[in-house]
């Protein structure tokens, strides 16, 4: 049986990226093969070396203006490209290269609260000013623009209006860390 190899894309703390490797660190036949990063400050950065993961750092420019970073995934043998909390918008030649094998965790319930700017903790500010009853998270596969991609999962949480964005975001958290692991081992399945 060949194992699956997952890259993951994280900009920050790292905490959906180390709960993935952390999920798959004994899995018999998927394995994090890397993590890559465009912040040379992200945390997610000390959890790889923690874990034993290699690290590719890199600029906005190898990113958006060369094939570089399609190139090493291609010829690591990537077979799902992970999103944990990357800032960056994919470059249509990398959504090109790994068709249905990108994915992304969204912290809210898409199509509401996605887009350009909508990430952190400004989506869960959004999802308390509107007074919404419930927030949550979305897995979906990743095209060339902010959450639009095809929706794979979603669970969702109540909101009461006693919640503050740092509550929602907790309880959000709590979703992620516990469905994102299990939606990636299904997809490789």
């Amino acid at each position: 049986m060949s194992i699956k190899r997952i890259a993951i894309f994280a900009s920050g703390s790292g905490s959906n990226a180390e709960k993935i490797a952390q999920y798959f660190a004994q899995h018999p036949s998927v394995e994090v093969s890397l993590i890559l990063s465009n912040n040379p400050q992200a945390g997610v950065i000390a959890r790889a070396r923690k874990l034993n993961i290699p690290v590719v750092l890199f600029d906005k420019k190898t990113f958006t203006e060369t094939q570089k970073i399609v190139e090493l995934l291609q010829n690591q043998r990537i077979d799902l490209v992970v999103l944990a909390g990357f800032m960056m918008l994919i470059p249509e030649p990398m959504v090109q290269a790994f068709p249905q094998k990108m994915v992304n965790i969204h912290p809210a319930l898409l199509p509401k609260f996605g887009g350009k700017g909508m990430y952190g903790h400004f989506v869960h500010e959004a999802v308390v000013a509107a007074q919404e009853s419930e927030s949550g998270i979305t897995i979906h596969y990743v095209n060339e623009h902010y959450d639009e991609g095809a929706i794979i999962f979603q669970a969702s949480c109540s909101v009461s209006s006693t919640d503050t964005s740092e509550s929602v975001a907790a309880k959000v958290q709590v979703l992620e860390h516990q469905h994102y692991p299990a939606v990636i081992e299904q997809l490789l399945a």
